[in-house]
């Protein structure tokens, strides 16, 4: 069996334009899990990346809108945010739970060169093998 970081490392071959491929738990922020091939994603900037992925998946405005929503409905809403992709000047960003794995969130980053439809197909292609993986 692979490792974690193999499988991750695959995916950076992989996708064309792919920068670096995550595993980040989404209660500690902690990374599980890295592969890049920038020399400049030291580990305290790939920790950054990996809390701010955290704050936008589950943080305190997320976690403020699913309390709202829980009043709305009568029912509790949690964890509501599955999958994101979003883009900077130079970037693309594509975030997905786990589906069986909630607190795991694979996180895919490549240059805008990058077909939108090849990030995503490389990160829900990939979320079967990356979740035996991850901790419960």
């Amino acid at each position: 069996m692979s490792s974690l970081n193999e499988i991750l490392q695959n995916i950076v071959n992989d996708v064309d334009g792919a920068l670096g491929c995550a595993v980040v738990d989404l209660e500690s922020g902690l990374l599980l899990g890295v592969a890049h091939n920038v020399p400049y994603f030291t580990f305290s900037y790939l920790e950054a990346v990996a809390a701010a992925a955290v704050d936008m998946i589950r943080g305190k405005n997320v976690r403020a809108v699913e309390s709202l929503l829980s009043s709305q409905r009568a029912k509790p809403v949690t964890h509501m945010i599955k999958e994101v992709q979003m883009s900077t000047d130079k970037t693309l960003h594509f975030m997905a739970v786990l589906k069986d794995k909630p607190n795991s969130l694979v996180v895919l980053i490549t240059n805008k060169s990058t077909n939108l439809g090849m990030g995503w197909a490389a990160v829900r292609n990939n979320v079967g093998i990356i979740s035996p993986l991850c901790p419960s």
